[in-house]
């Protein structure tokens, strides 16, 4: 874009350079050697009138593209403004959508940064994990075994003790680890030994002291013996005379009727004999009794016999559970010398009731129980290797 000032200078320059050009015509034209005379003013005046008409001209042409110059010049410049508050515009937008997007960004650095913890703390909990597994695993089977121990030697649970080491075989099995064979090895030990022992079956002695404190109520007592129901013989028919034929003669008659006469008197007498013999009978009674003080009993004093002995049955029970033998067959005697002294021996109650308990004492309950040491010591030396 051309300055206006410059243009001015131009056209200054142009001007003062065409007047030596309009001298030197001048004198060109006096001097020609053709004999031509021409005047001196009116040359001047003709070529200052060219000479002007071509500056208005010029000058005319330039202020004409100066004119256009300015207009365009400033439609340039309101073109430029528009453009200028478009482009604020737009990089206020930009910028607000720069802050909103920066602030999202930091929002999702910190999610990340989170994100990065947990999985950094899950990683580590995973690695504590998988490192403290057999370690967990043989705590866990270190408290079974010593569960089992103690019930072992407490109540004598075999089975329970067995099964307790079988699981714990399985569990070791499963991991698969050869440095598990040593505790193993052990565990198999101790499984063998149990096998060997002798086998006490506590269920069915504790289900046969069961049903003696059930049949407690019905075994009859030495004082509310009832006398025996004595069932009379059914008296004998009388007999049926015959009756005389036609034909027999008085004298037979009067002998068969003789004969009916005593038949009758004898029948009677046996009759009667009878009766009376069933109910003396009944009169006396005869038993023996060990212990006469068994048929004073009163009704309260009869309960209370039948409830000392269920006492003494639950005694034994509970003594036969914790492996306790001397409480065991103290309680037990104690139990059948109450049967034998206040209970009716001779009734099939009473009868059952002592069998049972002669089956329950008979079995020996001092049977030494292992404490499962081998198997304890293993897992705890194998938790102590580094």
């Amino acid at each position: 874009m051309s300055n206006p000032s410059s243009t001015e200078t131009t056209n200054t320059t142009n001007a003062s350079a065409s007047a030596p050009a309009a001298a030197t015509v001048t004198t060109v034209v006096e001097s020609s050697p053709n004999g031509s005379v021409l005047s001196h003013p009116q040359t001047a005046y003709a070529i200052s009138g060219v000479l002007a008409i071509l500056l208005g001209m010029q000058w005319y042409t330039s202020n004409q593209q100066v004119h256009n110059l300015r207009d365009d010049m400033n439609r340039r410049l309101q073109q430029t403004d528009v453009t200028s508050i478009e482009v604020k515009s737009v990089a206020k937008t930009v910028q607000e959508t720069s802050r909103d997007l920066q602030a999202k960004v930091t929002l999702l650095e910190g999610k990340q940064a989170e994100a990065q913890g947990q999985q950094l703390a899950l990683e580590q909990l995973y690695q504590d994990l998988s490192k403290n597994r057999d370690e967990w695993a043989l705590a866990e089977i270190e408290q079974v075994l010593a569960t089992a121990s103690q019930q072992l030697q407490l109540a004598g649970n075999v089975q329970g003790a067995l099964i307790a080491l079988q699981n714990a075989d399985a569990r070791l099995a499963k991991s698969e680890k050869a440095q598990f064979i040593s505790v193993r090895r052990a565990i198999a030990k101790d499984i063998e030994m149990l096998k060997t022992l002798p086998q006490l079956d506590m269920p069915g002695l504790v289900l046969r002291l069961d049903s003696v404190i059930a049949q407690v109520d019905a075994i009859p007592l030495w004082s509310d013996e009832k006398p025996p129901v004595v069932v009379t013989p059914p008296k004998a028919p009388l007999r049926v005379l015959p009756k005389p034929n036609k034909g027999t003669s008085d004298k037979e008659t009067e002998a068969a009727a003789e004969n009916s006469f005593s038949s009758k008197v004898q029948d009677y007498w046996q009759s009667f004999s009878s009766e009376m013999w069933s109910e003396m009978k009944q009169l006396i009674r005869v038993r023996n009794v060990n212990s006469p003080d068994a048929l004073l009993l009163s009704p309260s004093q009869a309960y209370f016999a039948r409830e000392n002995l269920k006492l003494r049955l639950l005694n034994a029970r509970l003594a036969l559970l914790s492996r306790n033998e001397s409480a065991f067959r103290s309680d037990m005697i104690a139990a059948q010398d109450t049967i034998a002294k206040y209970f009716d021996v001779r009734s099939k109650q009473a009868q059952t009731a002592q069998s049972l308990l002669k089956q329950v004492q008979n079995n020996n309950l001092s049977i030494e129980m292992p404490a499962l040491t081998e198997s304890l010591n293993s897992v705890r030396n194998f938790k102590v290797k580094p």
